[in-house]
Protein backbone atom coordinates (compact mmCIF):
# COMPACT_ATOMS: atom_id res chain seq x y z
CA UNK A 1 0.00 0.00 0.00
CA UNK A 2 1.35 3.43 -0.95
CA UNK A 3 1.94 5.92 1.86
CA UNK A 4 3.36 9.37 2.50
CA UNK A 5 5.68 10.00 5.42
CA UNK A 6 6.33 13.25 7.26
CA UNK A 7 9.78 13.50 8.82
CA UNK A 8 9.47 15.35 12.12
CA UNK A 9 13.13 16.29 12.43
CA UNK A 10 13.22 17.92 8.98
CA UNK A 11 10.00 19.83 9.62
CA UNK A 12 11.36 21.11 12.94
CA UNK A 13 14.67 22.08 11.32
CA UNK A 14 12.94 24.15 8.62
CA UNK A 15 10.60 25.78 11.13
CA UNK A 16 13.44 26.83 13.41
CA UNK A 17 15.44 28.22 10.49
CA UNK A 18 12.53 30.31 9.20
CA UNK A 19 11.43 31.43 12.65
CA UNK A 20 14.95 32.68 13.43
CA UNK A 21 15.17 34.61 10.15
CA UNK A 22 11.79 36.25 10.68
CA UNK A 23 12.50 37.19 14.29
CA UNK A 24 15.83 38.71 13.29
CA UNK A 25 13.91 41.00 10.94
CA UNK A 26 10.99 41.85 13.22
CA UNK A 27 8.53 39.85 11.12
CA UNK A 28 5.51 37.92 12.38
CA UNK A 29 4.42 34.89 10.41
CA UNK A 30 1.90 32.12 10.13
CA UNK A 31 2.04 28.69 8.52
CA UNK A 32 -0.08 28.01 5.44
CA UNK A 33 -1.24 24.50 6.29
CA UNK A 34 -3.64 23.83 3.41
CA UNK A 35 -1.17 21.24 2.08
CA UNK A 36 -1.97 19.03 5.08
CA UNK A 37 -5.66 18.84 4.09
CA UNK A 38 -6.79 18.86 7.72
CA UNK A 39 -4.85 15.74 8.74
CA UNK A 40 -4.96 15.99 12.52
CA UNK A 41 -1.74 14.09 13.20
CA UNK A 42 0.21 16.38 10.87
CA UNK A 43 -1.50 19.51 12.20
CA UNK A 44 -0.55 18.43 15.71
CA UNK A 45 3.09 18.26 14.62
CA UNK A 46 2.86 21.92 13.58
CA UNK A 47 1.32 22.87 16.90
CA UNK A 48 4.02 20.95 18.77
CA UNK A 49 6.58 23.31 17.21
CA UNK A 50 4.94 26.28 18.94
CA UNK A 51 3.18 27.71 15.91
CA UNK A 52 0.46 30.12 17.00
CA UNK A 53 -1.01 31.16 13.63
CA UNK A 54 -2.27 28.78 10.95
CA UNK A 55 -3.62 29.75 7.53
CA UNK A 56 -5.88 27.64 5.32
CA UNK A 57 -8.32 28.00 2.44
CA UNK A 58 -10.69 25.29 3.69
CA UNK A 59 -12.96 26.02 6.62
CA UNK A 60 -13.11 22.36 7.66
CA UNK A 61 -9.33 22.42 8.11
CA UNK A 62 -9.50 25.52 10.31
CA UNK A 63 -12.20 23.78 12.33
CA UNK A 64 -9.79 20.88 12.83
CA UNK A 65 -7.10 23.30 14.05
CA UNK A 66 -9.49 24.86 16.56
CA UNK A 67 -10.44 21.41 17.82
CA UNK A 68 -6.77 20.71 18.54
CA UNK A 69 -5.97 24.10 20.08
CA UNK A 70 -8.56 26.85 20.30
CA UNK A 71 -5.92 29.45 21.21
CA UNK A 72 -4.23 29.27 17.78
CA UNK A 73 -5.12 32.19 15.51
CA UNK A 74 -6.78 30.81 12.37
CA UNK A 75 -6.70 32.71 9.09
CA UNK A 76 -8.97 32.06 6.10
CA UNK A 77 -6.84 32.95 3.11
CA UNK A 78 -9.31 33.56 0.33
CA UNK A 79 -12.30 35.89 -0.01
CA UNK A 80 -15.21 34.16 1.77
CA UNK A 81 -18.14 32.82 -0.21
CA UNK A 82 -21.54 34.21 0.78
CA UNK A 83 -22.78 30.76 1.79
CA UNK A 84 -19.74 30.25 4.03
CA UNK A 85 -19.99 33.46 6.08
CA UNK A 86 -21.34 31.79 9.24
CA UNK A 87 -18.61 29.14 9.24
CA UNK A 88 -15.86 31.66 8.48
CA UNK A 89 -16.80 33.76 11.51
CA UNK A 90 -17.12 30.61 13.63
CA UNK A 91 -13.73 29.07 12.81
CA UNK A 92 -11.53 31.82 11.35
CA UNK A 93 -10.24 34.60 13.55
CA UNK A 94 -9.06 36.45 10.45
CA UNK A 95 -10.12 36.42 6.79
CA UNK A 96 -8.77 37.89 3.57
CA UNK A 97 -11.24 40.18 1.82
CA UNK A 98 -11.72 42.11 -1.42
CA UNK A 99 -15.48 42.77 -1.61
CA UNK A 100 -17.48 45.30 0.43
CA UNK A 101 -20.67 43.24 0.29
CA UNK A 102 -18.81 40.27 1.79
CA UNK A 103 -17.40 42.37 4.61
CA UNK A 104 -20.88 43.70 5.39
CA UNK A 105 -22.10 40.10 5.71
CA UNK A 106 -19.12 39.23 7.92
CA UNK A 107 -19.94 42.22 10.09
CA UNK A 108 -23.58 41.18 10.53
CA UNK A 109 -22.60 37.60 11.34
CA UNK A 110 -19.89 38.70 13.78
CA UNK A 111 -22.48 40.84 15.59
CA UNK A 112 -24.86 37.87 15.66
CA UNK A 113 -22.18 35.59 17.11
CA UNK A 114 -20.91 38.24 19.51
CA UNK A 115 -17.40 38.07 18.05
CA UNK A 116 -14.80 40.50 16.77
CA UNK A 117 -13.69 39.39 13.29
CA UNK A 118 -10.35 40.58 11.92
CA UNK A 119 -9.75 41.20 8.23
CA UNK A 120 -6.80 41.73 5.92
CA UNK A 121 -7.64 43.63 2.75
CA UNK A 122 -5.92 42.11 -0.28
CA UNK A 123 -4.55 44.45 -2.94
CA UNK A 124 -4.11 43.63 -6.63
CA UNK A 125 -0.40 43.96 -7.46
CA UNK A 126 -0.28 42.48 -10.94
CA UNK A 127 -0.83 38.70 -10.71
CA UNK A 128 -4.57 39.19 -11.36
CA UNK A 129 -5.92 36.81 -8.79
CA UNK A 130 -7.65 38.29 -5.73
CA UNK A 131 -7.23 41.94 -4.75
CA UNK A 132 -8.76 45.42 -4.68
CA UNK A 133 -7.42 47.61 -7.48
CA UNK A 134 -5.02 50.28 -6.26
CA UNK A 135 -7.05 53.20 -7.64
CA UNK A 136 -10.12 51.95 -5.75
CA UNK A 137 -8.39 51.23 -2.44
CA UNK A 138 -9.07 54.53 -0.66
CA UNK A 139 -12.77 54.53 -1.51
CA UNK A 140 -12.96 50.87 -0.47
CA UNK A 141 -11.40 51.61 2.91
CA UNK A 142 -13.74 54.52 3.46
CA UNK A 143 -16.59 52.00 3.56
CA UNK A 144 -15.06 49.35 5.84
CA UNK A 145 -13.54 51.08 8.86
CA UNK A 146 -16.86 51.67 10.58
CA UNK A 147 -18.37 48.23 10.10
CA UNK A 148 -19.37 46.89 13.54
CA UNK A 149 -17.39 43.96 14.96
CA UNK A 150 -14.88 44.18 12.08
CA UNK A 151 -11.24 45.04 12.78
CA UNK A 152 -9.01 45.86 9.82
CA UNK A 153 -5.58 44.56 10.87
CA UNK A 154 -3.68 44.47 7.62
CA UNK A 155 -3.06 45.08 3.99
CA UNK A 156 -1.87 42.13 1.94
CA UNK A 157 -1.08 40.85 -1.52
CA UNK A 158 -0.44 37.60 -3.38
CA UNK A 159 2.07 37.23 -6.18
CA UNK A 160 3.14 34.31 -8.38
CA UNK A 161 0.02 32.25 -7.56
CA UNK A 162 -1.79 32.52 -10.91
CA UNK A 163 0.15 34.14 -13.74
CA UNK A 164 3.59 33.70 -12.19
CA UNK A 165 4.23 37.41 -11.61
CA UNK A 166 7.27 37.49 -9.34
CA UNK A 167 7.59 39.75 -6.29
CA UNK A 168 9.99 42.67 -6.40
CA UNK A 169 11.18 45.36 -4.05
CA UNK A 170 9.28 47.95 -6.10
CA UNK A 171 5.97 46.08 -5.85
CA UNK A 172 6.28 45.68 -2.09
CA UNK A 173 7.30 49.32 -1.67
CA UNK A 174 4.10 50.20 -3.53
CA UNK A 175 2.12 48.06 -1.12
CA UNK A 176 3.68 49.90 1.83
CA UNK A 177 2.85 53.26 0.22
CA UNK A 178 -0.81 52.22 0.03
CA UNK A 179 -0.70 51.59 3.77
CA UNK A 180 0.79 55.04 4.42
CA UNK A 181 -1.88 56.72 2.30
CA UNK A 182 -4.69 54.93 4.10
CA UNK A 183 -3.30 55.66 7.55
CA UNK A 184 -2.81 59.34 6.69
CA UNK A 185 -6.25 59.82 5.15
CA UNK A 186 -8.29 57.95 7.75
CA UNK A 187 -6.08 58.43 10.81
CA UNK A 188 -6.20 54.69 11.41
CA UNK A 189 -3.29 52.41 12.32
CA UNK A 190 -2.89 49.26 10.18
CA UNK A 191 -0.65 46.84 12.13
CA UNK A 192 0.40 44.48 9.35
CA UNK A 193 1.58 44.59 5.79
CA UNK A 194 1.20 40.95 4.84
CA UNK A 195 3.28 40.96 1.68
CA UNK A 196 5.39 37.92 2.40
CA UNK A 197 4.93 34.38 1.10
CA UNK A 198 7.35 31.57 0.26
CA UNK A 199 8.24 33.26 -3.02
CA UNK A 200 9.20 36.48 -1.20
CA UNK A 201 11.73 34.82 1.15
CA UNK A 202 14.65 35.31 -1.30
CA UNK A 203 14.10 39.08 -1.10
CA UNK A 204 14.33 38.85 2.68
CA UNK A 205 17.52 36.79 2.55
CA UNK A 206 19.09 39.24 0.06
CA UNK A 207 18.06 42.18 2.29
CA UNK A 208 15.86 43.57 -0.49
CA UNK A 209 12.60 43.41 1.45
CA UNK A 210 11.06 46.78 2.40
CA UNK A 211 11.06 47.13 6.19
CA UNK A 212 7.36 47.95 6.17
CA UNK A 213 6.52 44.34 5.19
CA UNK A 214 6.14 42.78 8.62
CA UNK A 215 4.00 39.68 8.08
CA UNK A 216 4.61 36.46 6.12
CA UNK A 217 2.42 33.49 5.20
CA UNK A 218 4.60 30.47 4.49
CA UNK A 219 3.79 26.95 3.36
CA UNK A 220 5.91 25.65 0.50
CA UNK A 221 9.27 26.86 1.87
CA UNK A 222 8.54 25.23 5.23
CA UNK A 223 7.47 21.87 3.82
CA UNK A 224 9.87 21.64 0.86
CA UNK A 225 12.80 23.94 1.69
CA UNK A 226 12.73 25.35 -1.84
CA UNK A 227 13.75 28.71 -3.25
CA UNK A 228 10.91 29.58 -5.63
CA UNK A 229 13.09 32.03 -7.55
CA UNK A 230 15.69 29.41 -8.49
CA UNK A 231 13.65 26.22 -8.20
CA UNK A 232 16.41 24.72 -6.06
CA UNK A 233 16.57 23.86 -2.37
CA UNK A 234 17.86 26.35 0.18
CA UNK A 235 21.31 25.33 1.40
CA UNK A 236 20.35 25.54 5.07
CA UNK A 237 16.94 23.88 4.79
CA UNK A 238 15.75 20.29 4.43
CA UNK A 239 14.01 19.08 1.28
CA UNK A 240 12.87 15.73 2.74
CA UNK A 241 10.00 16.71 5.03
CA UNK A 242 7.69 14.58 2.87
CA UNK A 243 8.53 11.33 1.10
CA UNK A 244 6.11 9.20 -0.90
CA UNK A 245 6.54 5.42 -0.94
CA UNK A 246 4.83 3.13 -3.46
CA UNK A 247 5.05 -0.66 -3.62
CA UNK A 248 6.12 -2.69 -6.66
CA UNK A 249 3.21 -4.97 -7.56
CA UNK A 250 4.69 -6.27 -10.84
CA UNK A 251 8.25 -6.37 -12.20
CA UNK A 252 8.80 -7.88 -15.63
CA UNK A 253 11.12 -7.56 -18.60
CA UNK A 254 8.92 -6.31 -21.44
CA UNK A 255 9.29 -4.88 -24.96
CA UNK A 256 9.95 -1.14 -25.00
CA UNK A 257 7.53 -0.62 -27.90
CA UNK A 258 3.77 -1.30 -27.54
CA UNK A 259 2.35 -4.02 -29.78
CA UNK A 260 -0.77 -3.35 -31.86
CA UNK A 261 -2.70 -0.45 -33.36
CA UNK A 262 -2.40 2.62 -31.12
CA UNK A 263 -4.97 5.32 -30.32
CA UNK A 264 -5.63 7.88 -27.64
CA UNK A 265 -5.54 6.42 -24.12
CA UNK A 266 -8.20 7.19 -21.44
CA UNK A 267 -6.15 10.18 -20.29
CA UNK A 268 -6.26 11.72 -23.74
CA UNK A 269 -2.61 10.98 -24.49
CA UNK A 270 -1.14 9.81 -27.78
CA UNK A 271 2.23 8.10 -27.52
CA UNK A 272 4.91 8.38 -30.18
CA UNK A 273 7.18 5.46 -30.94
CA UNK A 274 10.95 5.90 -30.87
CA UNK A 275 12.12 3.75 -33.76
CA UNK A 276 15.40 3.06 -31.96
CA UNK A 277 13.45 1.08 -29.35
CA UNK A 278 12.19 -1.60 -31.75
CA UNK A 279 13.44 -5.02 -30.68
CA UNK A 280 14.63 -3.75 -27.30
CA UNK A 281 13.38 -4.72 -23.84
CA UNK A 282 13.60 -3.20 -20.38
CA UNK A 283 12.48 -4.01 -16.87
CA UNK A 284 9.21 -2.31 -16.11
CA UNK A 285 7.51 -2.14 -12.75
CA UNK A 286 3.95 -1.34 -11.76
CA UNK A 287 3.45 0.64 -8.55
CA UNK A 288 0.30 0.81 -6.45
CA UNK A 289 -0.44 4.48 -7.08
CA UNK A 290 -2.01 6.27 -10.03
CA UNK A 291 -3.56 9.37 -11.56
CA UNK A 292 -6.34 9.27 -9.00
CA UNK A 293 -3.69 10.21 -6.43
CA UNK A 294 -1.05 12.24 -8.29
CA UNK A 295 0.00 13.54 -11.69
CA UNK A 296 3.29 11.79 -12.57
CA UNK A 297 4.72 15.18 -13.63
CA UNK A 298 4.83 16.09 -9.93
CA UNK A 299 6.88 13.03 -8.94
CA UNK A 300 10.67 13.06 -8.52
CA UNK A 301 12.18 9.56 -8.07
CA UNK A 302 14.83 9.51 -5.36
CA UNK A 303 16.63 6.75 -7.26
CA UNK A 304 18.00 8.51 -10.36
CA UNK A 305 17.89 5.24 -12.33
CA UNK A 306 14.11 5.20 -12.20
CA UNK A 307 12.30 6.58 -15.25
CA UNK A 308 8.58 7.31 -15.03
CA UNK A 309 6.83 5.95 -18.13
CA UNK A 310 3.24 6.94 -17.40
CA UNK A 311 0.21 6.17 -15.31
CA UNK A 312 -3.35 4.94 -15.43
CA UNK A 313 -5.98 5.70 -12.82
CA UNK A 314 -4.58 3.36 -10.17
CA UNK A 315 -1.11 2.29 -11.33
CA UNK A 316 2.17 4.02 -12.10
CA UNK A 317 4.58 2.49 -14.63
CA UNK A 318 8.31 2.96 -14.12
CA UNK A 319 11.30 1.70 -16.09
CA UNK A 320 14.54 0.35 -14.58
CA UNK A 321 16.26 -0.10 -17.92
CA UNK A 322 18.30 -3.24 -18.61
CA UNK A 323 18.78 -4.16 -14.94
CA UNK A 324 16.32 -3.82 -12.06
CA UNK A 325 19.20 -4.15 -9.63
CA UNK A 326 18.11 -4.88 -6.10
CA UNK A 327 14.40 -4.25 -6.74
CA UNK A 328 11.81 -7.03 -6.54
CA UNK A 329 8.07 -7.36 -6.15
CA UNK A 330 6.98 -6.04 -2.76
CA UNK A 331 9.79 -3.50 -2.48
CA UNK A 332 9.12 0.21 -2.01
CA UNK A 333 10.14 2.93 -4.46
CA UNK A 334 10.47 6.39 -2.93
CA UNK A 335 9.72 9.79 -4.44
CA UNK A 336 10.02 13.42 -3.60
CA UNK A 337 7.13 15.54 -4.84
CA UNK A 338 6.44 18.98 -6.14
CA UNK A 339 3.99 21.04 -4.09
CA UNK A 340 0.89 20.35 -6.21
CA UNK A 341 1.70 16.64 -6.25
CA UNK A 342 1.94 16.46 -2.47
CA UNK A 343 -1.34 18.37 -2.23
CA UNK A 344 -3.06 15.69 -4.29
CA UNK A 345 -1.52 12.89 -2.27
CA UNK A 346 -2.46 14.44 1.06
CA UNK A 347 -6.01 14.96 -0.18
CA UNK A 348 -6.31 11.32 -1.21
CA UNK A 349 -8.19 8.97 1.09
CA UNK A 350 -6.36 6.07 -0.51
CA UNK A 351 -2.85 7.04 0.59
CA UNK A 352 -1.82 6.32 4.19
CA UNK A 353 -0.23 9.17 6.18
CA UNK A 354 2.62 8.29 8.50
CA UNK A 355 5.13 10.03 10.78
CA UNK A 356 8.83 9.37 11.13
Amino acid sequence: MAFIQLKRASLAHNYKYLDKKFKQNGIEWGVVAKLLCGNKAYLQELLNLGINEIHDSRISNLKAVKALDSSVQTVYIKPPAKRAIRSVVSYADVSFNTELVTMELLSKEAVRQGKNHKVIIMVEMGDLREGVLGNELLSFYAEVFDLPNIEVIGLGTNLNCLHGVMPSTDKLVQLSLYEQLIEAKFNKHIPFISGGTSVVIPLLLRKQLPKAVNHFRVGEALFFGNNLFTGKGYKHMKQDVFTLYAEIIELTEKPKVPVGEMAENPSGENFEINEEDYGKTSYRALLDIGLLDINPEFLIPRDKRVEIVGASSDMLVIDFGEDPGKYKVGDLVSFQMKYMGALGILNSNYIAKELA
